[in-house]
């Protein structure tokens, strides 16, 4: 047996076009849908994720706004940063760029966005209503393994579920959210006692290292007809790859997702879905 691809490609095509109608449609309505963004020092990978962002807005009909900040801005001017894109009415959608430099301190300044604004779905006022069920703006990247599952009409309802990642942008929001959809959900990390057992036992497991030297998924640590989503990505000799095996897990999964083509480009999509939704509350508000 080979497991079905899980392709996020698609799956992601498909969210753009419903989010490219609903930005034409309030856009319709007199709302131009606008996602800000605020990159700090000069990373390349977190430049090129916020241009991949930009892009990417700009396809579907959302306008950005880019603020780019050499490494030496203080907290304090950040946090005023952001108040001035709260108050800003023409801006539905705030990003700050993830991680910050290290004299910044994030919960700070996460915490200091307005939670209607919040597309990263990461303040305490959003993580407070993904707990209880409510929440509209949700963490993007778990966001969109769910619209994955979805998609393919993979049931998790009573399935084993293994995370393989504890943090507050994909371990802790993605399990509420398969907790929600009825999954038995055990989260692991880097102190887990007998992660293998714990693993093999798994009708879905959800890694998320991003790291293979610490942590590689391979066949003999999934079950027959397991369901394997990898989130993780890290590169191998210069080639882009995931936590996962591929092509031996592959041979024992019943679905499995790719690296890259998998997760990855829902998490883009997820952004702009959240965009418009945050637009559309902004409309109904000022109605």
């Amino acid at each position: 047996m080979v497991a079905k691809i899980i392709n996020g490609l698609e799956v992601s095509a498909a969210v753009k076009t419903r989010v490219k109608k609903a930005a034409q449609e309030l856009k319709d309505s007199g709302v131009q849908p606008c996602l800000a963004t605020v990159l700090v020092g000069d990373d390349p990978a977190s430049a090129t994720y916020v241009n991949s962002k930009q892009k990417t807005a700009g396809d579907l009909g959302i306008a950005t706004r880019d603020h780019r900040l050499d490494s030496t801005f203080k907290q304090h001017e950040l946090v005023e940063l952001v108040h001035l894109l709260n108050n800003d009415s023409e801006v539905h959608g705030i990003l700050v760029q993830l991680p910050l430099p290290s004299h910044i301190n994030e919960f700070a300044i996460v915490n200091s966005i307005n939670p209607i604004k919040d597309v990263d779905g990461l303040t305490p006022y959003n993580a407070g209503m993904l707990q209880n069920g409510m929440a509209i703006l949700k963490p993007c990247t778990p966001s969109g393994v769910i619209e994955l599952l979805d998609y393919y009409k993979i049931d998790v309802s009573g399935m084993d579920a293994v995370i393989v990642n504890r943090s507050n942008l994909v371990g802790l929001p993605l399990a509420l959210m398969l907790i929600e959809k009825n999954a038995t959900v055990t989260i692991c990390h880097s102190k887990t006692r007998d992660l293998q057992t714990k693993l093999k036992n798994a009708d879905l497991v959800i890694t998320a290292v991003g790291n293979r030297q610490r942590f590689t998924l391979a066949a003999d640590m999934v079950k027959d007809d397991s369901v394997v989503i990898d989130v993780g990505t890290s590169r191998q000799n210069g080639k882009l790859t995931g936590d996962v095996d591929f092509e031996s897990v592959r041979q024992k999964a019943a679905w499995i997702t790719p690296v890259p083509g998998g997760v990855g480009p829902m998490t883009i999509a997820m952004l702009m879905k959240n965009t418009v939704s945050a637009a559309s509350i902004s409309k109904g508000m000022n109605e």
